[in-house]
C-alpha cells in the first residue's frame, strides 16, 4: 500500500515509517518538521533500503495537504502529527488546540475529498484522566486532566462521530503509554528539542554529558521504592503495533480501540538502575518535590490488542535501555551533529 504518515519525522513516526518500508509499503512522510529532523528520514531510507519521500506540509496547510494527497494518491493514514509536551500545552493550550485538534480536521477533510477512510491514530494514555483505576482498558470512561490530553481526546471523539456518520471509515485508535528504547542500529533514535519532558531522554542525557543529574520527582510514592510506576515500551514494538493495526483496520470497517502497552510497571528508580547497567556507571540523581498531576502508577491492560492484533510487547526494559544508550552515545547531540 501507499501509506501517508504525519509526523513521520519524529521519534515514534520514524521508527514506524522505517517498519512500514521495511514491510513492502510505499512510504509520504508529511512534517513540518517544527518538533523533528529531516536528517531521521536520510538514515530511515539508508536502513531500509527505499526511500520515504518526505512532503514538509503543515497539518493545518488545508491546500498543502490536498496537493500531496493530489500527487501521491495515498491509500491509508497512520496519524503522528502534533504537539506532545503536557507540560507546555498548559502554558499555550491555543496552540495545540490549533495544531493538533484543527489540524486533525483539515486532514479529515483532504481525506474524505480524495475518498481515503482508513486511518491508526496516534492517541495516547493520557485520555485515561486520573480517576480510572489500572490498569486501563479500553472500555473505561475517559478524561483527560490537561489541553495535550483533551486534544487526542477531542480527536477520538470526532473520529468515533465520523466512523458512526459513514460506515466507509476504518479507524485504529491507539492509546499508548511511555515509549523509549531506539532502532537496534543506533542510527535513529528520541531527539527532544530542549529540555527532554520524559524520563528515558533525560536519563540518556545525564549519561552522555549532556545533563548534570537526573531529578526525581517525589519519592513518597504508595509504590516499591516510594518512585512513580509506568509503563515502558520499546518503540520498535509501538512501531510493530501500528502495522498491525494498519492490517487489522483495512479489512474491519468501524472505529476500533487498542492500549498498546507492556502491561506492567517499572519504577523510576528501577528504570534508572537498568540504564546505568546498560551505559556501564553510576548516574547522579536527586530528589524533588512531587509535580502536580503525577500518579503514582499506571499500566495498559494490552490483552485486546493480543487478541485481535496478534500484538504484544516482547522487548523488556534492558533492551529498551541498550538500544537507547546505543543511539545516546553514537549520537550525544542528537541529530543536530
Amino acid at each position: 500500500m501507499r501509506i501517508l504518515v504525519t509526523g513521520g519525522a519524529g521519534y515514534i513516526g520514524s521508527h514506524t515509517t522505517l517498519a512500514l518500508l521495511e514491510a513492502g509499503h510505499e512510504v509520504v512522510v508529511v512534517d513540518n518538521l517544527a518538533n523533528a529532523s529531516a536528517e531521521s528520514l536520510h538514515r530511515v531510507s539508508e536502513l531500509a533500503g527505499r526511500r520515504a519521500v518526505l512532503e514538509r506540509v503543515d497539518l493545518t496547510d488545508e491546500a498543502g495537504l490536498e496537493d500531496t494527497f493530489s500527487e501521491h494518491r495515498p491509500e491509508a493514514v497512520i496519524h503522528f502529527g502534533g504537539l506532545k509536551a503536557v507540560g507546555e500545552s498548559a502554558r499555550i493550550p491555543l496552540d495545540y488546540y490549533y495544531n493538533n485538534t484543527a489540524g486533525t480536521v483539515a486532514l479529515l477533510r483532504v481525506m474524505a475529498r480524495f475518498g481515503v477512510k482508513s486511518m491508526v491514530f496516534s492517541s495516547s494514555a493520557t485520555v485515561y484522566g486520573d480517576r480510572n483505576p489500572y490498569p486501563y482498558t479500553e472500555d473505561m470512561e475517559i478524561g483527560a486532566m490537561n489541553p495535550y490530553g483533551r486534544t487526542k481526546e477531542q480527536i477520538e471523539d470526532i473520529l468515533t462521530d465520523i466512523g458512526a456518520a459513514d460506515d466507509a471509515w476504518r479507524i485504529g485508535l491507539l492509546r499508548y503509554f511511555n515509549p523509549v528504547g531506539a532502532h537496534e542500529s543506533g542510527r535513529i533514535g528520541e531527539d527532544p528539542q530542549g529540555i527532554p519532558n520524559n524520563l528515558m531522554p533525560f536519563i540518556a542525557q545525564v549519561a552522555v554529558g549532556r545533563r548534570e543529574k537526573l531529578q526525581i520527582f517525589g519519592d513518597d510514592y504508595d509504590t516499591q521504592d516510594g518512585t512513580c510506576l509506568r509503563d515502558y515500551i520499546h518503540v520498535v514494538d509501538l512501531a510493530e503495533g501500528h502495522l498491525a493495526a494498519l492490517e487489522y483496520v483495512t479489512e474491519h470497517p468501524g472505529v476500533h480501540r487498542w492500549n498498546l502497552g507492556g502491561g506492567a510497571g517499572t519504577s523510576v528508580l528501577e528504570m534508572l538502575r537498568a540504564f546505568e547497567a546498560a551505559c556501564g556507571k553510576t548516574l547522579p540523581y536527586e530528589f524533588a518535590p512531587r509535580r502536580a498531576g503525577d500518579l503514582p502508577a499506571f499500566w495498559a491492560d494490552a490483552s485486546k490488542a493480543k487478541e485481535e492484533l496478534g500484538w504484544q510487547a516482547s522487548r523488556t526494559i534492558e533492551t529498551m535501555c541498550a538500544d537507547h544508550w546505543r543511539w545516546q552515545s553514537a549520537n550525544p547531540n542528537g541529530y543536530a551533529a
